[in-house]
């Protein structure tokens, strides 16, 4: 095996699914491990220790949200990618809330699947490099934050913000890649229970956001939001 190539581990009990994700991982250069089952999962994911984890949650002997809630007790990092049949919202605000990076829900399309296995795995890195960018400073696209400085220009352009679409801004880079529910961003915002309210207010305020980043309905964002989910961050 190529030790250069990102290893995922791919969880899932469907053979068909089996066979056609890890063939087109595999012509996309990915290292693929896979697993049938939470305790097959548990032991190759202590292995191999793979950079990102697919993982189905309709697995024959768990619930794959078991498997999850392990690995993130246990203080695992890898990025984590449900994929499942399950499409009801409060479903995937579960997974997210218990530590997954991002939901897609069955069928999916390929060209989806591999974006959102980049999307992770940019995560995965940034986690890795915090602390460590020069002057403090996050790159995305067009879009920078000095956090030293508490700046954030597109281009070459100072955006002026309020502390809160500041705030807003900042959490979501420090998870970039990775799906945050509304409640976990006001509860790290505001520190306040999430309700109808809540949830209008940080609308509200994203709304702002994004058209001081001069974002246009249905044009490319830097934050994308998960309808009924929560938003991401993504370049």
């Amino acid at each position: 095996m190529n030790n250069n190539k990102y290893k995922i581990l791919l969880v899932e009990d469907e053979a068909n699914i089996l066979t056609f994700v890890g063939d087109l991982l595999e012509s996309n250069e990915y290292q693929v491990i896979k697993a049938e089952s939470c305790t097959e999962a548990e032991t190759l994911y202590a292995s191999y220790l793979p950079d990102l984890v697919i993982l189905d949650l309709g697995l024959p002997d768990r619930d794959g949200t078991e498997f999850l809630r392990g690995l993130r007790q246990r203080g695992e990092l890898a990025p984590v990618l449900v994929l499942s049949a399950r499409s009801d919202e409060a479903e995937k605000v579960r997974a997210l809330d218990l530590g997954a990076n991002d939901y897609i829900t069955k069928p999916f399309g390929s060209a989806e699947l591999l974006a959102r296995i980049r999307s992770s795995l940019r995560f995965m890195r940034h986690s890795a490099d915090a602390g460590k960018l020069p002057g403090g400073i996050f790159q995305i696209g067009d879009l920078s934050i000095h956090y030293d400085a508490r700046r954030i220009y597109v281009g070459s352009e100072e955006i002026k913000l309020t502390q809160t679409e500041y705030n807003i801004v900042v959490f979501l880079s420090e998870h970039s890649g990775k799906v945050m529910t509304y409640s976990s961003i006001i509860k790290a915002v505001w520190r306040e229970p999430t309700n109808e309210n809540s949830i209008k207010k940080l609308q509200v305020n994203m709304a702002n956001i994004r058209k001081k980043f001069g974002v246009k309905p249905g044009e490319f964002s830097y934050i994308v939001n998960e309808l009924g989910v929560g938003y991401r961050m993504d370049g």
